[in-house]
């Protein structure tokens, strides 16, 4: 699976929507049995869970397990399923710990952990939690993080955090960290206006709540055509020379081709 763009939620306890998740044309599609189920329906969630990895072991590439965290009384036997199924990604919530991250990998060698940044602890630990082994990406979590330090509601509140996401990300080698839900499902500009403060920080992707949301994520992260064409005179332009040359009036050097090059790239997905 290439890395995705877009992280599609859906109940691990609905499994009539599981199918039409994956044709939503999200890149990865988010079992939740977290947020999403209540206490009572855990057990039955989780049994829902085993069975659609289990019997559709084509499609685990882009499925993602989030399980519940390691406070609750549900995270040993979600890793236990995980390990029976082998599941070959999941999302960690409230990750703060390396030692969870280890725990989680003892059990399931090999698995992908998306780390869920929700609380101070964890954008506190994102340098130590990129860095291991098994960890293939941040998401942030920003309504709970939100919550837990109590913020206004107003977005610059999320700045510092997301900042240090993309930057630990970058350092660690990892993509380009996930940004959190829009949750206001019918609201397009809220959803595009969230996304563009995320890219402004360097975010790559985006968790979605409704399968309305995926093509508009999709497309707001495509280059516009004024900078493909942007790109392809600038490509043409630098084409056999080493140094800078100009375009459109301005000088175009090695970090302005490479900047080309990257939004070809993207709009080839």
């Amino acid at each position: 699976m290439t890395t995705p763009r877009t992280y599609l939620f859906v109940p691990g306890n609905r499994p009539e929507r599981f199918d039409k998740a994956l044709a939503s044309g999200a890149d990865a599609v988010v079992l939740d049995l977290e947020d999403a189920v209540s206490p009572k329906d855990k057990e039955r969630a989780r049994g829902l869970v085993v069975r659609r990895l289990i019997d559709a072991p084509a499609e685990q590439s882009r499925l993602v397990v989030r399980i519940n965290d390691e406070s609750t009384p549900w995270f040993d036997d979600d890793v236990q399923m995980l390990q029976r199924t082998g599941a070959l990604h999941v999302m960690l919530p409230k990750a703060e710990r390396v030692a969870t991250v280890l725990k989680l990998r003892s059990a399931c060698p090999g698995i992908a952990v998306l780390a869920l940044i929700e609380s101070a602890r964890g954008v506190l630990a994102a340098e130590s939690l990129a860095s291991t082994e098994g960890v293939h990406r941040l998401v942030f979590g920003t309504i709970d993080f939100a919550l837990d330090l109590d913020l206004s509601g107003d977005p610059i509140g999320l700045d510092y955090a997301a900042s240090r996401l993309t930057l630990t990300s970058r350092a660690a080698g990892l993509a380009p960290p996930v940004a959190g839900v829009t949750p206001e499902i019918d609201d397009d500009a809220r959803l595009l206006a969230d996304l563009a403060r995320a890219r402004a920080h360097g975010f790559g992707a985006k968790l979605c709540i409704h399968p309305k949301q995926v093509a508009a994520v999709h497309a707001a992260l495509q280059p516009s055509a004024a900078e493909l064409d942007w790109a392809r005179r600038v490509i043409a332009a630098a084409e056999g020379t080493q140094g800078a040359v100009r375009v459109d009036g301005r000088m175009v050097d090695k970090p302005v081709r490479q900047r080309a090059h990257i939004l070809l790239q993207r709009a080839a997905r």
